[in-house]
């Protein structure tokens, strides 16, 4: 009988996370970075949705019309239900990567994305991947996919194994993988005990060892115990896409934008001095010593003329979703922590701090006699978003648009707040996807939405909810068991909510 996991972990579902890199929006303000002619954003894929929270999120907050597919029928089938709850009539299937890009009634794709696929997989899913892309992306799309790589798993490879084999092994097949990787943790922390020789000779090996630990069962069996798990060099990337007629265009992850945050001034100036880009990108994974990549591909790629790429980039709508007191004029990137230089930052956040959609060309007017450049003002969008501060943006007539579908999708997603905190985003019409949002904040929402207008209402509609689940909260690492405790510590959340996220949550057209 074929085995249809292929090797892959499904006896547990993946994580409910959602993946900004995946959405149209950020592709092309990160190629206009790079200067490069943009894709339509008619029609997108993603191969591998999890639970397909990044699917219906990008398809319900934009008119980008949305398929992909998953192996996993749990996972498709809470990925239709959201489809069905918005209407914006993407199209997730339950089918295997070979059935599904054998399929003959998919249209061509502006946007194909991979997120947490590809290190995971074997070669033959590999290859049907990359033939799907061959013949399906357009001439000018754009593919994301983001991998595992060397050499900053170099020293890893061998615990993974250990735990995987142990886990193989060792574990009873009756326990369930969660008690397996459990299990294979634990022995690994016994082997650590007894003071080996590969631990002492890779020293930030018991320190990985310690934060998988700390980290969620679920994500770890998917994430190590995997029958296929390879990470490739940049190069091996390369050699593998070129059948699909792609090049390497910018990375996903945006602070790898800015040199001077990742490399010292010596290592920028080694990596200038090499002509060829793919090799100087596989020589900056060794000055980093990179261990995940998240990367741009385009097919055809066209660098557009500078008079065009300047308008271009001026009309480029920025948002900013985080409350303007905290944000930090810090960032931690490949060389450590850098501090941004406030006479720079300070002025452009203050130009945002009203939470409503900017140009390029509004902020750069704004700042204008405070001594900042467009080129300055461009680093400091590109570093913002990066963090997480600030998003790109949709015009007016996209965001009533998908109002309807981002309100219905929304309202689902709260009520499922009242049993679970799995899901941590909800959609905004503005941004074109998910904006982070806990469960008590969606919660407090919920309780608004049925004319509950004040923070008492909102903390006394949550306790009676996690007082009918049997859920108390815990503050300062200890539970609050007493009914008026928690709700004193529910108000005050509610009260913080009210005043610092509520009001960026309606600018996003998520309240």
């Amino acid at each position: 009988m074929t085995d249809w996991t292929d090797g892959y972990v499904a006896e547990i579902g993946y994580t409910f996370g959602y993946y900004a890199e995946l959405n149209p929006l950020r592709v092309r303000f990160a190629l206009l970075n790079a200067g490069f002619a943009l894709p339509q954003d008619a029609t997108a894929c993603e191969l591998g949705f999890g639970q397909g929270m990044s699917a219906n999120m990008h398809a319900a907050a934009s008119s980008t019309r949305w398929y992909g597919t998953d192996f996993n029928p749990s996972q498709a089938a809470f990925a239709q239900e959201l489809t069905q709850v918005s209407g914006s009539g993407a199209r997730l299937l339950d089918e295997g990567f070979e059935q599904f890009c054998a399929r003959t009634d998919l249209p061509d794709f502006d946007f194909i994305g991979l997120h947490g696929i590809w290190s995971w997989i074997s070669d033959s899913n590999r290859a049907v991947i990359v033939d799907f892309v061959r013949r399906k992306l357009k001439v000018g799309g754009v593919l994301y996919v983001s991998y595992n790589t060397q050499p900053g798993w170099a020293a890893m490879v061998p615990l993974r194994h250990l735990l995987v084999h142990h886990a193989q092994v060792m574990g009873s097949s009756g326990s369930g993988m969660v008690a397996r990787v459990g299990g294979a943790l634990d022995f690994a922390e016994k082997l650590f005990a007894v003071n080996p020789a590969y631990p002492r000779t890779n020293a930030q090996i018991p320190e990985r060892l310690k934060k998988l630990r700390e980290q969620n069962r679920n994500y770890l069996a998917h994430e190590y115990f995997n029958r296929d798990w390879a990470p490739m060099h940049f190069a091996e990337m390369a050699d593998w896409l070129t059948p699909a007629k792609l090049s390497y265009a910018i990375s996903a992850h945006y602070p790898d934008h800015i040199d001077p945050i990742n490399l010292s001034a010596e290592q920028q100036t080694l990596l200038k001095e090499i002509p060829d880009p793919m090799f100087r990108e596989t020589v900056r994974d060794f000055v980093v010593n990179q261990q995940f990549r998240r990367d741009y591909w385009v097919k055809g790629p066209r660098k557009l003329a500078p008079a065009q790429l300047a308008a271009m980039q001026r009309a480029q709508r920025v948002v900013l979703v985080t409350p303007r007191a905290a944000v930090t004029l810090k960032i931690s990137a490949s060389a450590g922590e850098a501090s941004l230089n406030e006479p720079i930052y300070a002025p452009i956040l203050d130009v945002l701090a009203d939470h409503q959609p900017h140009t390029m060309a509004e902020i750069e007017q704004a700042v204008q006699g405070k001594g900042v450049s467009f080129a300055q003002l461009r680093e400091a969008i590109t570093i913002y978003i990066g963090k997480g501060d600030v998003c790109a943006a949709q015009d007016d007539a996209a965001v009533q648009k998908a109002l309807p579908q981002t309100m219905r999708l929304n309202r689902h997603l709260m009520e499922l707040a009242r049993t679970t905190g799995d899901i941590s985003y909800l959609a905004s019409p503005l941004t074109g996807g998910g904006v982070m949002v806990g469960r008590f904040e969606q919660l407090f929402l919920l309780a608004q939405s049925q004319n509950r207008t004040e923070p008492q209402a909102w903390a006394d509609f949550v306790w009676q909810i996690l007082q009918a689940e049997g859920q108390r909260l815990v503050k300062e690492g200890k539970p609050l068991n007493e009914p008026a405790e928690n709700i004193a510590e529910l108000l005050r959340q509610a009260q913080e909510f009210a005043a610092k996220r509520l009001p960026i949550l309606k600018c996003l057209h998520i309240a």
